[in-house]
């Protein structure tokens, strides 16, 4: 059973910065996808980015080149560094794993596991 953990969550303004993380435990797979989804106030929850045992990684429109997502594997930890944060960044973010290692972002289909999730603000 793996279990994932979100933290990092909080309030920033309009343009700055902030670091979410994700600890994973009890997973035993070679190849795996991870990713990072977020839910805002009334809306669908959405895929912001994603990440593969390999390392490929792909990211929604809205974020390329503000938001890059990683993992380090001594600390079993996912990250989602976010920059240039905007106020419909607001959300609450959680972190997911399938064992399904091709999932990244696709439509259609819906990760196995997920954490509680954590909130982020960004005011403008």
């Amino acid at each position: 059973q793996v279990q994932l953990a979100e933290s990092g969550g909080g309030s920033v303004q309009a343009g700055g910065s902030l670091r979410v993380s994700c600890a994973v435990s009890g997973y035993k797979d070679n190849r795996y996808c991870m990713a990072w989804f977020r839910q805002a106030p009334g809306k669908e929850r959405e895929g912001v980015a994603s990440i593969d045992s390999d390392g490929r990684t792909s990211y929604r429109d809205s974020v390329k080149g503000r938001f890059t997502i990683s993992i380090d594997h001594a600390k079993n930890t996912l990250y989602l560094q976010m920059s240039s944060l905007k106020p419909e960044d607001t959300g609450m973010y959680y972190c997911a794993h399938d064992e399904r290692w091709w999932l990244q972002l696709m439509t259609g289909y819906n990760y196995k596991d997920w954490g509680q999730g954590t909130h982020v603000i960004v005011s403008s």
